[in-house]
């Protein structure tokens, strides 16, 4: 091996140190920037590796073939076996470099696939539940137990799940309504806090009229008949929490919202 040779075998090392580098990094929780260097001693080591072997190995000789007669004779026929067996021998005297390449793009190869880990776990039914579950009683904000008598006629709380305070996804506001209006559970009634036009919260209440109102788009929800939309660019109906009283007086939810809150899922309108 020459020294251009070894040259060029330094260089697909160096590759190997910068893709070994770079998965370290990954594993070991390392800063950005410490995967950027790997990674870019790495690419540092292909760029000069293919630059060597385009101007030292393939060369940039020209060489024009002229058949002057048909058979040729047996001094050419000679010269060319002797040059068919240099360029064998030449061949043949590279493997270890080729092999070299192939373990450099093997290892940067595997290099490649460790930030698919970094998409985090799925989903699940993260997108279409909340952490409301039958049975859980309301709190607020501050961890207080709501009893049906916590709250005045025409009064408004955000309330969630006990044990899941401040999860975004369930926000709640329960609303106490006069005798006699809306379907309400001894009157009381809960609906999403998240708009179902852009998320912002719906946080405006208006006890003469029985109406939510988003602050970011004016959407308006009617809270005396389902929660559904009076004007605003919103284009479905608030999700309404079910709920019940237990023999101590506790609110709790009897299940999650029946549909998705928020307005991730636009083939609903």
């Amino acid at each position: 091996m020459n020294a251009k040779d070894r040259a060029i075998a330094g260089a697909l090392g160096l590759a190997i140190l910068g893709s070994l580098g770079f998965m370290a990094a990954y594993v070991l929780h390392a800063s950005i920037q410490a995967e950027g260097l790997a990674l870019a001693v790495a690419l540092l080591g292909f760029a000069i590796a293919a630059i060597g072997w385009a101007n030292w190995i393939i060369g940039d000789d020209r060489v024009i073939d002229q058949i002057e007669e048909y058979p040729s004779d047996s001094a050419d026929r000679s010269a060319a076996v002797d040059e068919l067996e240099q360029t064998e021998e030449e061949v043949t005297r590279r493997g270890g470099l080729v092999k070299l390449l192939y373990a450099a793009l093997g290892i940067f190869g595997i290099a490649a696939l460790f930030p698919f880990r970094s998409w985090g776990p799925a989903p699940d039914g993260a997108l279409f539940k909340t952490k409301w579950k039958p049975g859980d009683r309301l709190v607020r904000e501050n961890g207080e137990i709501l009893t049906k008598d916590a709250l005045n006629v025409d009064s408004i709380v955000t309330v969630f799940p006990e044990g899941a305070i401040g999860d975004a996804s369930s926000q709640t506001v329960l609303i106490r309504l006069p005798d006699g209006v809306g379907q309400s559970v001894d009157g009381y009634i809960a609906y999403s806090k998240i708009c179902t036009h852009a998320g912002c919260p719906v946080a405006l209440y208006r006890a003469a009229a029985h109406q939510l109102m988003c602050p970011c788009h004016q959407s308006v929800f009617d809270v005396a008949d389902a929660g559904k939309v009076l004007s605003g660019p919103a284009d479905h109906a608030l999700p309404q929490l079910p709920l019940e009283v237990d023999s101590a007086g506790y609110l709790r939810a009897k299940g999650d919202y029946p549909v998705p809150v928020g307005p991730g899922f636009w083939e609903r309108g």
